[in-house]
């Protein structure tokens, strides 16, 4: 290149990542900065190095709400993994706004229904038998587009809370007990099947070495089904992100009201044709 910079083919995402963090701090390490700055001073650096005031604004409001998480506490928290997963993202606009975007969002791509709703708090519970059913095979029409990241949960949790102005706090939680129960009492019939089949060949009066092969075996078959959850749970924590970005992407987009409920077994089945379709 002509001012002696190597130029590179392409730029992946991780190495943009990079280079931004990169330049800021070195154009950052010319201006003399304490052990903390108040929120002017940061809003004042960030525009120094040409970030524009909306996003440094969002960024500060997802600082000051942000929670903090903790590593698993227990043996089997350790063992299979945590049994919820939370999300958060502070998004432009009024909580009102924000929670029907919401309401839209998973009632049009999960399979969820309402379980509980008051202002500012909003829990979803599995849909479950003909209207389940219905869904997944009209879903099929979408190409898969948008598949279901969120069917393995128990319940999610929305907190909608409002900031300043224009600003809105989302905060959603999904737990997946009856998931993580499922594996992890799969895998402990694995391990006590390995157990009790080398009690019954020690019975029999085999060799303790070849008594004891089963032990091994089930053990890894036991923590392997267990490890499956891990996956599981990503996917979960994926869904609640996804629907994040739509909040926070969909922000300028215009609004229009949730359609009314529909009763009957044809009045469904269309509805959930159409949301395929659209």
């Amino acid at each position: 290149m002509a001012d002696g910079t190597p130029a590179l083919a392409r730029i992946d995402r991780a190495a943009l990542e990079r280079i931004i963090h990169r330049a800021a701090e070195l154009q950052t390490s010319e201006r003399e900065i304490g052990e903390s700055l108040t929120s002017d001073e940061v809003m004042a650096l960030g525009r120094d190095v040409g970030i524009p005031g909306r996003y440094l604004q969002q960024a500060l409001l997802e600082e000051r709400t942000r929670l903090i998480s903790t590593a698993p506490a227990g043996l089997w928290e350790k063992v299979a993994g945590a049994a919820q997963v939370t999300a958060q993202r502070v998004v432009r606009g009024e909580p009102a706004a924000v929670e029907r975007r919401l309401l839209r969002w998973v009632e049009q791509h999960e399979l969820l229904c309402v379980q509980r709703q008051q202002p500012g708090r909003i829990t979803w519970e599995p849909v479950s038998g003909l209207q389940s059913a219905i869904r997944r095979s009209t879903a099929a029409l979408g190409a898969g587009k948008r598949p279901f990241m969120l069917s393995r949960a128990d319940t999610v949790a929305a907190t909608i809370l409002a900031l300043e102005p224009g600003w809105t706090q989302v905060v959603l939680t999904a737990s997946a007990r009856k998931a993580r129960g499922g594996y992890m009492g799969g895998g402990a019939a694995f391990a006590t099947a390995g157990v009790a089949g080398s009690a019954v060949l020690i019975v029999l009066g085999a060799f303790v070495p070849v008594a004891l092969l089963p032990l091994p075996v089930a053990l890894g078959l036991g923590y392997g089904l267990t490890r499956r959850y891990g996956p599981l749970l990503a996917r979960i924590q994926l869904g609640l992100e996804r629907a994040l970005d739509e909040l926070e992407q969909g922000s300028t987009k215009p609004e229009h009201q949730l359609p009314p409920p529909t009763t009957g077994f044809l009045n469904l089945l269309a509805s959930e044709v159409k949301k395929a379709l659209g």
